[in-house]
């Protein structure tokens, strides 16, 4: 028995095809995730449930684009419904949208490594970053180099809006951020919350705001702008981070 010959796919070799009969993964992964809004609240919820105003609070989306977008997510399957303290109505990452996880941790990393740096970007517009978003972004800051062989533990305690405490542990070129106060950390930074967002991205010194007194550490001698990129500095050498300065210092005392 003959076997019967292939047939190629319909449609005409010399038209310009329409974008939905081309495959092309990257494109149709698109078609199924959506617009930006997907990416941006599956991140926000791969760490726990959240409500919609904190939601609001932590993307700055607007109610009406919000509610349109997690109807969406739900109705896509990408996120739940979810219930936190004292029945509140909350939402959650589903499987499926754990299975993005790769993607917004991969386009984080390229932000960091490529696009601050080849687009000159003007880290000071970022006025409203929260020391929350920015506790949440320091895995995707991290200097994997740096944090190849690290086992250190910082602890920041803020003041003011925004404030709170925070736990950072980097081990095995790896970094963990939760909520609430170390076990044991081997340095901790104590400042108001505003001043501390302006220094982890790079915009305020932190030599100077040690001198000043608006950044306070104890501990050792490890900084977090040798384990961390600061966006503001990416650009060239961070002559004033304290790292540098530190570095500097030892080098002067040991000629």
């Amino acid at each position: 028995m003959s076997e019967m010959p292939l047939s190629p796919l319909p449609g005409k070799s010399t038209a310009i095809p329409r974008p939905g009969e081309v495959f092309d993964p990257v494109a149709r992964a698109l078609d199924v995730i959506g617009d930006r809004w997907t990416l941006v609240l599956v991140r926000q919820l791969l760490r726990g449930p959240v409500g919609f105003q904190e939601l609001r609070q932590r993307t700055g989306i607007a109610p009406r684009v919000l509610s349109n977008r997690l109807r969406q997510l739900v109705s896509a399957g990408f996120v739940e419904a979810a219930s936190v303290r004292a029945g509140r109505s909350a939402y959650a990452v589903s499987p499926r949208g754990r299975s993005l996880e790769p993607i917004i941790s991969a386009l984080a990393r390229w932000f960091v490594d490529h696009a601050i740096r080849d687009l000159d970007l003007d880290m000071g517009r970022f006025t409203e970053t929260s020391p929350r978003s920015i506790m949440e972004s320091l895995p995707f800051l991290l200097r994997r180099r740096q944090a190849q062989d690290a086992d250190v533990t910082f602890e920041i305690r803020l003041s003011g809006e925004g404030g709170g405490v925070w736990t950072v542990r980097i081990a095995r070129g790896s970094c963990q951020v939760r909520e609430g106060f170390a076990e044991r950390a081997h340095v901790r930074y104590t400042a108001d919350a505003r001043i501390w967002c302006g220094l982890a991205l790079g915009i305020l010194d932190a030599h100077e705001a040690t001198h000043s007194g608006q950044l306070h550490k104890e501990g050792g001698r490890e900084a977090m702008d040798h384990y961390f990129h600061q966006p503001a500095r990416s650009r060239g050498p961070e002559h004033g981070s304290e790292t540098a300065r530190r570095e500097a210092d030892h080098k002067e005392n040991h000629q």
